[in-house]
């Protein structure tokens, strides 16, 4: 009898041919680059597709994705499968201070949060960490700013993981980088504690909307412009060349004086974009 080991779906491989293929198309959908170095990962990534398509090997799934007119069914599940979801809440805390201390009392100050709302963009908000921290952090500042009101849009590509945001549940060892006081205030226990799990307060989940939104996408068609857009650690999986046409795009959707938040490992340098550094990976839209 033979071993598992041994089964036609055990280890189908990427051949160099299907692998500059499958790259090809990641990059030109998604605009994720594909080196070479990032063979194994994509092979890995992808064999749970030919299992769930029920093919023995890559060449089978290569020539259903463009020969036999299946790219248009599975292009979602695709870019799911390849895409980076790496999220946490309070991720890089210094921004969350800049937004506090210097961003909303000079947005505030222009009427912006108060005579219209201020509008929050996560863009590449994965599992929702970030936009409910956005949301977390805004709401604590209602007792400093009295009548202050604003709305988040999160987006993603990979609506698997917008699924799972707007679920608003998590493994409870997620919200450790939570403040204690936070934490009381905004997340619900799970009735049987032997779950560990938490969720998201209703009061912070209403004050947020997810949408899928793809980068290569020529327009956004965000339906306002927006005072603050986190877009952190994203488009470091970008060539220089897509890089450059995606934040001119964002910038495109910033009102005037809004602010860029950007991850600490990404910059600007070298790109001609209407913006003005005011702190470590902090821009204004200029």
């Amino acid at each position: 009898m033979p071993s598992s080991s041994a089964s036609i779906f055990a280890m189908p491989h990427l051949s160099e041919t299907e692998f500059r293929r499958l790259a090809r198309l990641v990059e030109d959908r998604a605009g994720i680059r594909m080196p070479a170095n990032k063979r194994v990962m994509l092979e890995g990534r992808l064999r749970h597709r030919l299992r769930k398509r029920g093919m023995r090997n890559f060449a089978e799934y290569c020539r259903f994705l463009f020969e036999e007119g299946g790219l248009d069914q599975e292009l979602s599940d695709l870019i799911d499968a390849v895409t980076t979801n790496k999220t946490d809440f309070f991720r890089e805390p210094q921004h969350f201070d800049f937004l506090v201390d210097q961003a909303l009392p000079d947005l505030v100050k222009r009427g912006v949060g108060m005579a219209q709302p201020l509008r929050v963009w996560s863009a590449g908000c994965s599992i929702g960490a970030e936009p409910y921290t956005l949301a977390m952090v805004l709401a604590e500042q209602k007792t400093v700013w009295l009548g202050l009101r604003f709305h988040i849009l999160a987006t993603d590509i990979c609506t698997t993981v917008l699924q799972t945001a707007a679920k608003a549940i998590y493994a409870e060892e997620m919200a450790e980088p939570i403040p204690l006081e936070v934490r009381r205030r905004y997340l619900l226990k799970s009735r049987n504690r032997a779950d560990k799990l938490i969720r998201i307060a209703p009061e912070v989940r209403a004050q947020i909307a997810f949408q899928q939104l793809n980068f290569m996408d020529e327009e956004y068609h965000l339906p306002h412009l927006q005072d603050v857009v986190f877009c952190r650690n994203v488009i470091i999986y970008f060539d220089a060349g897509v890089r450059a046409k995606v934040l001119s795009r964002i910038c495109r959707s910033i009102a005037r004086e809004g602010y860029l938040f950007m991850g600490h490992s990404e910059t600007i340098a070298g790109l001609d974009l209407p913006l003005r550094q005011v702190a470590s990976t902090v821009y204004i839209r200029i």
